[in-house]
């Protein structure tokens, strides 16, 4: 059973939530939360599994408790909601360690699954933010071969492959293709993947995205055409 708190500063959207949720077999809906720094007190109490954070609260927002779970209670896993779905929410839940973002307006499906999935260790972002995001901070190709810039920007132990790799990651490439890109595995691919995401200190291509973009691997805001 998947143990869940519960926070946003809205009663009615707390009881939807919980009412979503608790009738499922597979989850214990622990507590509820009406602001972040509840849910950080609640969370030490509680030893929920993951914690459905609401972004904008008061007190302490969501992004603040966030990073305060991610620093203090690594265990558990945050689920970040929305209303507001921009792309600086995205980018701060992310980069303070929540495990996904979804807006507030997904389904029963779509949030039931979302857990499931942050609960067993993988990111979540729904599709349509994923694709802005990737959009915003990743408007024109990166070159196939890392720069001298790009190299300044990587870690010191990152391999040239390895740059090579995250620059295409960064660029919306999937796995397949970033192996036909580099004529090599798809095997070999996901290893090095694994090795960038431990050299980064990153837990998935969201977050390896959101670095590139801060390193300068990558340009950003400059339109295709």
């Amino acid at each position: 059973m998947i143990r869940v708190l519960i926070a946003d500063d809205q009663p009615l959207v707390r009881r939807g939530l919980a009412l979503i949720l608790g009738p499922d077999p597979e989850f214990e809906v622990v507590g509820e939360a009406e602001d972040g720094a509840r849910a950080v007190a609640l969370a030490r109490e509680l030893r929920p599994d993951v914690v459905v954070m609401d972004i904008r609260m008061p007190v302490l927002d969501g992004v603040a408790a966030t990073a305060e779970l991610a620093k203090t209670l690594p265990d558990v896993r945050v689920l970040a909601l929305s209303t507001f779905d921009m792309d600086e929410y995205v980018v701060a839940a992310l980069r303070a360690g929540a495990y996904g973002f979804l807006p507030k307006d997904v389904s029963p499906e779509e949030l039931g699954a979302a857990v499931r999935t942050v609960h067993g260790g993988e990111a979540v972002v729904a599709p349509r933010l994923l694709t802005r995001l990737l959009t915003a901070y990743v408007r024109t190709p990166a070159p196939a071969r890392p720069s001298a810039a790009a190299a300044a920007a990587a870690p010191p132990d990152m391999t040239r492959r390895e740059r090579e790799i995250w620059q295409l990651l960064a660029t919306g490439l999937d796995n397949a293709e970033i192996a036909a890109e580099l004529d090599i595995s798809v095997s070999t691919v996901k290893n090095h993947i694994t090795g960038i995401f431990g050299k980064l200190g990153v837990r998935d291509r969201a977050q390896a995205v959101i670095a590139a973009y801060e390193s300068g691997l990558v340009e950003a805001g400059c339109g295709s055409g």
